[in-house]
């Protein structure tokens, strides 16, 4: 699975430490969850939403040539 949950504290605060992620990579928070993917080196990434909630993100990955 790409996308790994982040815990969020008893608050739901969400509290990260940049210096622990990759070094790219993007963090989707929708309904109360929060989740983050690093983001492959070539790909096209796409967040399908429906009803105002992240249904679906997809990559179509590829490769330089």
């Amino acid at each position: 699975m790409r996308l790994k949950e982040v815990q969020l504290d008893s608050a739901n605060n969400l509290k990260l430490d940049i210096m622990e992620l990759p070094p790219t990579c993007v963090i989707v928070i929708s309904d109360g969850k929060a989740k983050l993917s690093e983001l492959p080196a070539f790909a096209e990434t796409n967040i399908v939403t429906h009803g105002g909630k992240v249904k679906r993100i997809r990559w179509n990955e590829g490769e330089e040539f």
